[in-house]
């Protein structure tokens, strides 16, 4: 059978002239959990990148660690690298007794362009707290410690701490793990579609109170500018809408909950981030979500002769 061609979630448009598209999956689900819209195949695995973190730092308060506030919004980061993230991974590990010698995250340079140039003119080179999955490392690496787990292999698939994972994406998503791989960051990265993705964020908010899902999904919320950083489309949402929890990854993919348990989750085949903001705010529309910070959050210009001359624009 000849595979389906994925519908365009997003075209590129320059001087009126449609010069390119985004193709993908798209998924949204009703408050009852149901599937109310379906664009591609939501129903296939695909590998979440980032948009696991909330599961992965659920299961480091599973295995006993008891992290709140900043630091366990820090745990299910993808942060920008700002003064703040670096210096709050720093604390987190002496915290604990580690270093960042400890940290098994690749060196690299802050996620966030703006601070990656600040970083660079201040002389600074690539570090492993600077990357962007560090808060994630550093509360995986106080999980061991706390329960005496090897500290050298905690990015072991087979490691107690990465079997917690793998058992909570599970739990949360309605479905078994399609496939494991590994991630940027060097961690076990569990494939799963994305309406399990959708499925584990209201999975998340409609948790109770001071259970594990539900203690990140509020530490996430209160604390978005932890989650991201200061110029993110997830700290906006999560900052200017009540209740949302939002998180992005690697790879264009999406996934977003409401309170009252209605979620979306995307992924552009590409893997281009540009076509995220306006497939987000399209589809954030459809849940009838409005307002500056979603206008915000889909703008996509494209440049000519450093005026604008098109944009990027959902196509859905």
């Amino acid at each position: 059978m000849t595979p389906s061609i994925p519908p365009v979630l997003a075209e590129v448009v320059r001087s009126g002239f449609v010069e390119g598209h985004h193709r993908g999956s798209l998924v949204v689900l009703a408050a009852d959990g149901s599937v109310e819209l379906a664009l591609g195949d939501p129903a296939a695995p695909v590998f979440p990148r980032s948009s696991n973190k909330p599961m992965q730092a659920a299961a480091v308060l599973r295995a006993g660690l008891d992290l709140s506030g900043e630091r366990l919004a820090l745990a299910a980061a993808s942060h920008s690298g700002e003064g703040f993230h670096l210096d709050l991974v720093r604390k987190m590990l002496a915290e604990h007794g580690l270093t960042p010698d400890d940290l098994q995250t690749p060196p690299d340079l802050p996620l966030d362009a703006a601070e990656a140039e600040t970083y660079l003119a201040a002389g600074h080179v690539r570090d492993r707290v600077t990357m962007n999955c560090s808060g994630k490392h550093a509360a995986m690496l106080a999980a061991c410690r706390l329960n005496g787990w090897d500290e050298r292999s905690y990015l072991d698939p087979a490691h107690p701490l990465q079997r917690l994972v793998h058992d909570g994406v599970e739990a949360a998503a309605g479905e078994p793990v399609a496939s494991v791989g590994t991630d940027g960051c060097g961690a076990p990265l569990m494939a799963i579609s994305l309406t399990g993705l959708a499925r584990a964020f209201r999975t998340f908010v409609l948790a109770e109170p001071g259970t594990p899902e539900r203690r990140v999904a509020d530490a996430m919320r209160a604390h978005p500018e932890y989650v991201a950083g200061t110029r993110r489309p997830d700290t906006w949402l999560m900052r200017e809408v009540p209740g949302v929890l939002s998180k992005m990854g690697a790879e264009a993919v999406q996934a977003v909950a409401l309170p009252d348990g209605r979620a979306l989750a995307f992924k552009v085949d590409d893997g281009a981030a540009r076509a995220l903001g306006p497939v987000l705010a399209r589809a954030l529309r459809l849940l009838g979500v409005t307002g500056p910070v979603v206008d915000r959050i889909g703008s996509a210009p494209l440049l000519g002769g450093a005026e604008r001359v098109g944009e990027i624009r959902a196509a859905f």
